[in-house]
């Protein structure tokens, strides 16, 4: 008929076909290809952050009855530098637990920024009230089962509690691989005692201070920080480097 178009004999009809499936894999490796990469790049950022240190877990924990009024302030001064020390070591968090008044002990979240924590803390004020140790044992021992804490580091003045409670508790914590950094502010006889052992049974320190050795106390925090982070090779690299804290520790983690 006039006028009709030709149409495509078999052969060009093939061919017009075969084209278009070229076209077809080749879009589709291309696309296949660019998965690929995305891919290979997603698991090497995710076997890079696996093979990342691993984040130490410090619990700092406070008596703040009212017989810490007196030396409150200067206390707070000297924690808030373990806080500034800990930021300029990475991969260390810290969660603050206190305890004051009438059956009152509150536990915050985990700070990764040392100023931030150290003025939460500086908000805190005294309230007189018996101690309450053993909730603090209690908190760290929940927050260990959930995942690793390196140390916990608790820092009173007295004693008002069952002795053997504690004890168990620490050893706990001991059998859970979290040792106990102790500083008794003062000399209380009977919280010396305990102290002591529970320092003992956890593998970690004791150490008594005052006023008068309150830069004692700031370096010893110091290197507690250092131990959360790094671990004991952390520790003695320190020490290496003629740090009087870390020596300290290191004599009775032994």
């Amino acid at each position: 008929m006039a006028g009709r178009t030709p149409s495509k004999d078999k052969r060009e009809v093939r061919a017009d076909l075969e084209k278009r499936s070229a076209d077809m894999a080749i879009e589709t490796v291309s696309t296949a290809a660019e998965v690929t990469a995305f891919l290979d790049q997603a698991n090497a950022l995710q076997s890079k952050a696996s093979t990342a240190a691993p984040r130490g877990r410090l619990i700092f924990a406070l008596d703040a009855t009212m017989s810490r009024q007196p030396t409150w302030d200067s206390a707070c001064h000297i924690q808030a530098e373990m806080f500034q020390e800990a930021d300029k070591i990475a991969g260390l968090v810290i969660k603050l637990v206190y305890f004051r008044g009438f059956n009152e002990c509150r536990a915050s979240r985990w700070f990764s920024d040392g100023r931030e924590l150290a003025s939460v803390m500086a908000r805190i004020n005294c309230q007189g009230g018996r101690t309450q140790i053993r909730k603090v044992l209690s908190a760290a021992l929940e927050e260990a089962r959930r995942d690793k804490v390196s140390a916990v580091v608790y820092v009173g003045d007295c004693m008002e509690e069952n002795v053997d409670e504690l004890c168990a508790r620490a050893g706990e914590l001991g059998l859970l691989g979290v040792p106990l950094f102790l500083f008794q502010e003062g000399r209380n006889p009977d919280a010396e005692v305990a102290f002591r052992e529970m320092a003992r049974l956890t593998k970690g320190a004791f150490c008594a201070f005052d006023q008068a050795a309150a830069r004692q106390l700031a370096d010893l925090l110091k290197a507690v920080a250092v131990y959360a982070s790094g671990g004991h090779s952390a520790l003695v690299s320190l020490e290496k480097s003629g740090h009087t804290g870390a020596r300290l520790l290191i004599e009775q983690m032994k």
